[in-house]
């Protein structure tokens, strides 16, 4: 090789190749349909795959991007500063991009999220629920488009994240390391085959990525025309009810998400099985257990009078199903029948 070639970088693991791992693959899909779900956060030790199945997940993308947000980087370096060059040489008050532009349309990943400065996670937030970065700073005014799927991990035993924080993820996933032997039995050999020859190991899921990737643009153009309706709206305020969540931003991200995975099933409208399919993303970190609830000041007793409820005091009484995610499998990551 002569000198100053530069080497390639080796191929993303498919992800239609990830074992053991259905949830988070679920979410990920989620978010990448309707990244204003406001990101993933998945929580797990070391050695899960946290970080092979985010870049797996932006290799289907049409452009492939791909931002890893180091614990380093300052708020300039996210969202975009001054040009300071053209200044200088010309005068000119120019933009210069940052993270945040290079990741619009991809995945931006943050790893050990919990360790990043509250002020940045906030930020980051922010801009994943709205899709738009705003700039004003350093004498200029900036806006562009920021559409990114932003997945944060964590591993507990390095701290928590705030709870203000945590509740703004859309979407949460808490991988173990127990796994049956048949997992990791399957993990295990196709860590191997991939690291004995990537290109062959790519080229052998070829085709089950770009149908993949092609359900993935297909639900993204088909997503603003699946309304909400009524039946769904109260079968997700029933669900965050029984959780006993604080505010509606679960039932925000929960009709969201439930329309993402209609889509990605190549429905036209949100069934039950939708609401289920994502409910225990959006409620696994915004559940209150027990003890909190016991801790909350007791419902004022009934009117004597057996006046009804005000307006949004009943929420239905469709109780709480925790239904299992489908398993993610080759070119079906959802259910993997339509109707």
């Amino acid at each position: 090789m002569s000198p100053g070639a530069s080497v390639g970088l080796p191929p993303a693991f498919p992800f239609v190749a990830l074992h053991g791992q259905s949830a988070l693959q679920t979410a990920l899909l989620l978010s990448t349909v309707d990244p204003l779900i406001g990101g993933v956060l998945v929580e797990g030790p070391r050695g899960t795959a946290k970080s092979t199945a985010a870049r797996a997940l932006a290799a289907l993308l049409p452009g492939g991007r791909f931002v890893n947000l180091p614990l380093s980087a300052s708020e300039e370096q996210l969202v975009g500063t001054l040009d300071l060059e053209a200044a200088l040489k010309a005068g000119d008050v120019r933009f210069r991009p940052g993270l945040l532009a290079r990741a619009h349309e991809g995945v931006l990943y943050v790893d050990e999220v919990n360790l990043l400065a509250d002020g940045l996670v906030d930020l980051l937030l922010d801009v994943c629920a709205s899709g738009i970065n705003h700039v004003e700073r350093d004498g200029i005014s900036h806006v562009h488009p920021a559409r990114i799927t932003l997945v944060g991990t964590m591993n507990p035993e390095e701290g928590e994240l705030r709870p203000q924080l945590l509740d703004r993820f859309g979407l949460f996933v808490r991988i173990g390391n127990a796994l049956a032997p048949a997992a990791r039995e399957a993990i295990v050999r196709a860590r191997l085959a991939f690291d004995a020859d990537p290109a062959g190991f790519v080229a052998s899921h070829d085709e089950a990525q770009r149908m993949l990737g092609a359900r993935i643009v297909a639900a993204r153009a088909a997503l603003p025309a699946i309304g909400f309706d009524d039946p769904t709206h109260a079968a997700v305020a029933a669900r965050c009810h029984a959780a006993a969540v604080e505010g509606v931003r679960a039932d925000l991200v929960m009709l969201r998400a439930a329309r993402a995975h209609a889509a990605l099933e190549g429905r036209t409208r949100i069934e039950v099985a939708d609401v289920d399919a994502v409910a225990e993303l959006v409620l696994a970190h915004r559940r209150q257990d027990d003890a909190e609830r016991a801790a909350q000041p007791p419902a004022p007793a009934p009117a004597t009078d057996q006046s009804p409820p005000a307006s949004g005091e009943d929420w239905g009484a469709l109780p709480a199903q925790d239904v299992p995610i489908a398993a993610v499998k080759n070119v079906r990551p959802l259910n993997a029948k339509k109707p």
